[in-house]
């Protein structure tokens, strides 16, 4: 018997003990043996048509990995232990991915593998069977279906670009009421980046214009004189008002 073998000896029927590897000598008639092979056995799970908690509709396959590791129990426990470990994957399988949404299926296998693993190696368990390893390998779509996830990512790559957009002019404006606080804290300040704007204008101008700086004192003075006649006319306005009134009053 070869190392990975191993043989379950019955006698008159009844379990007797496991041996191998090796040379193994059984009585005929009075003891049988049944061969176990102990390597991982890898399994593919047959495509299972799968309802989503979201009452999507799809394919599923898998491949599941497992070895014996009581002989004894997987063959006295078990009629057929290769069959009965599929079954029970195929409907393991469908048990649990119905219960998570299309999303997770795409996004979480990993978390799903480790659930489907978890039950089949508890419950395969009395079988002398180790559960090694499950993986989902595919996730088959409706062609509906998939036009309406690319939608929904096209909508949803809109959305965070319109958010980064938003968050950009936010930040633009907050820095441009700083710089104008601390402009204003300091007059100077406003002179040199007058003067800096006025370089910038003449070095990218290409054409033959000429560019002549004016003093900020004199726009300050301007504008002071032009409120003071606005000022005064106002007034003046107030009188022919006035008056009316009282000759009304008169009247």
């Amino acid at each position: 018997m070869r190392e990975y073998e191993r043989g379950v000896i019955f006698q008159l029927g009844r379990f007797w003990r496991v041996k191998g590897p090796g040379l193994i000598i059984v009585i005929p008639v009075i003891q049988q043996m049944v061969r176990v092979d102990l390597r991982t056995v890898v399994m593919d799970v047959p495509s299972q048509d799968v309802i989503s908690r979201d009452n999507v509709s799809v394919g599923v396959n898998a491949v599941l990995y497992f070895r014996v590791v009581d002989p004894e129990r997987a063959i006295i426990n078990v009629e057929d232990f290769y069959s009965a470990v599929s079954q029970l994957a195929q409907t393991t399988l469908r048990s649990v991915l119905g219960q998570h949404e299309l999303d997770e299926m795409l996004a979480e296998r990993d978390k799903l593998n480790a659930h489907i693993q978890e039950i089949l190696d508890q419950q395969t368990d009395n079988w002398g069977v180790k559960v090694a390893n499950v993986e989902i390998k595919h996730v088959d779509i409706d062609e509906s279906m998939v036009r309406a996830i690319a939608q929904q990512a096209e909508a949803e790559r809109a959305r965070r670009a319109k958010v980064i957009h938003a968050d950009g002019e936010m930040q633009a404006a907050e820095k441009l009421r700083d710089a104008a606080e601390i402009l204003g804290q300091s007059p100077a300040s406003v002179q040199l980046r007058y003067m800096q704007t006025l370089v910038t204008v003449a070095n990218e101008n290409e054409s033959s214009s000429i560019i002549f700086p004016l003093p900020l004192e004199f726009l300050r003075a301007f504008g002071d004189s032009s409120s003071a006649p606005a000022a005064g006319a106002g007034g003046g306005v107030a009188s022919p008002a006035s008056s009316s009134s009282g000759a009304s009053g008169s009247t």
